[in-house]
């Protein structure tokens, strides 16, 4: 009798052991599986960073060489007067946002290298759309505002990034506003009044910095570790995008306020 119940207490000692090896053996495998998902992750999101960062050297390497190239003397160029007053003007002006559209509609049957090709075209013509505020503001003040946009923005990714906070009710209420933004501007184009644009121009600053942080939580939680080469090459190109029109709005609206003109 003694030998059965000692042997059932070095059982149940076997079987907790047992339960604790598991249980040790699950933890590493999930520490591990954990690390490997963390270093996908950050892998990916610097895919998105970089890409994001070369647009905005295209761009703002053509918008400074295109401005030069077209305001010289004192006066416009003869490629100035076409992109500044010809009819080409539009073609500059829209271009951009038909490639937008473009881009995001046709994304998933593109291979990664068109798509990317896409996005440099895409950043370069924004450059030539963008060239003119070389001309209406001084260089010194364009410089000091990219800083300052390059900070909070920077500041607001890494709050979209790291917060456990659900941000999607706040993109909701963003994208309404960004929305009511447009309207907005579209009306003041008739009306002229200084006041709207300077409401514009806050509310602006406000929405686009709200959507950097939304965005950057979007595309982190859109990364998952299966993805092959080519799917998660596209959701990084989608991703630079996102975040590249938020630093180029933010940029714009704070120069209202920052820029000092010619």
């Amino acid at each position: 009798m003694t030998d059965t119940v000692h042997d059932m207490g070095l059982n149940q000692e076997e079987n907790m052991a047992d339960l604790r090896n598991y249980q040790t053996r699950t933890a590493q495998a999930g520490a591990q599986a954990g690390a490997v998902i963390d270093e996908g992750l950050r892998a990916y999101m610097l895919r998105v960073y970089n890409l994001m960062a070369l647009g905005l050297v295209i761009t703002g390497a053509v918008a400074y060489f295109a401005a030069q190239a077209a305001f010289a003397d004192g006066q416009l160029t003869a490629f100035g007067q076409a992109i500044y007053l010809s009819p080409l003007r539009w073609v500059v002006m829209l271009a951009p946002l038909g490639l937008v559209f473009f881009l995001s509609f046709r994304i998933n049957t593109m291979s990664v290298g068109a798509a990317q090709a896409t996005f440099w075209v895409y950043a370069g013509l924004m450059g030539l759309s963008l060239s003119s505020i070389f001309l209406i503001y001084t260089g010194a003040s364009i410089a000091q505002t990219f800083f300052v946009s390059a900070a909070a923005f920077g500041a607001l990714s890494l709050y979209g990034y790291t917060t456990k906070r659900d941000l999607s009710a706040m993109g909701s209420f963003l994208v309404m506003g960004l929305f009511g933004l447009i309207i907005a501007s579209l009306v003041n184009l008739f009306l002229q009044s200084s006041a709207l644009d300077f409401a514009i121009s806050a509310i602006g600053v406000l929405v686009f910095a709200g959507l950097t942080a939304w965005d950057t939580q979007k595309i982190k939680e859109m990364y998952f570790e299966a993805d092959d080469a080519a799917v998660a090459g596209r959701k990084a190109i989608m991703g630079a995008l996102t975040l590249y029109l938020d630093f180029i709005n933010l940029f714009l609206f704070l120069l209202r306020f920052l820029g000092n003109r010619e």
